[in-house]
């Protein structure tokens, strides 16, 4: 961002006063343009001991396994988000049991919100950004070939959690490194 519109100016980079982050500040009326993450929702549609992935149509990652997931948009809530991107990913009805992960992406501005569901019926269906949806028991999912670190993370935390019998919220961070991407579970002390 280096140009604002509005008063056809360019904007300058720097730290406004009680402040503690550099911002864009248009010269000419010193507003100050801040910039903050975008929320990603989805949602880990599940039948019996299957999730339903997708593999996507779309760049990034064309071609690799997701769980339905997208950006939200304004005047929805994270669960209608989660809910209309698994509509719109798989043709799928869920119904949203909890809140399961919560994943910051510092390198990006994202924070991924994931919530466990059931699928209300097996009629589902390829939505224009997958190329196909399946069903996966965990021996069966393409581990190697799944999109994001942030949906490996999610489908391991929610298979560790099945065997268990209990299901908890998971919260961390996924950060670059030279040779890919981490996922750090955040610590929390009590």
């Amino acid at each position: 961002m280096k140009f604002y519109y509005y008063y056809s100016t360019d904007l300058i980079y720097a730290i406004p006063d009680h402040d503690n982050r550099h911002r864009y500040i248009c010269q000419s009326c010193g507003e100050i343009h801040y910039q903050n993450p975008k929320i990603v929702a989805g949602c880990i549609p599940v039948w019996e001991d299957q999730v339903l992935l997708c593999k996507r149509a779309i760049e990034p990652r064309y071609g690799y396994w997701t769980l339905p997931a997208g950006f939200m948009e304004l005047g929805e809530t994270s669960v209608e988000a989660g809910m209309r991107e698994t509509m719109e990913e798989a043709n799928a009805n869920v119904a949203v049991e909890d809140l399961f992960a919560v994943f910051s992406l510092p390198y990006v501005g994202q924070v991924y919100m994931m919530f466990r569901s059931r699928l209300l019926n097996l009629d589902f269906s390829p939505g224009i950004e997958s190329q196909e949806v399946e069903l996966y028991k965990e021996e069966n999912i393409p581990w190697d070939e799944l999109a994001f670190t942030t949906i490996r993370a999610t489908l391991e935390h929610y298979f560790e959690d099945r065997r268990k019998g209990e299901f908890s919220l998971h919260t961390g961070d996924v950060v670059k490194k030279e040779n890919g991407y981490d996922f750090i579970p955040t610590l929390i002390k009590e």
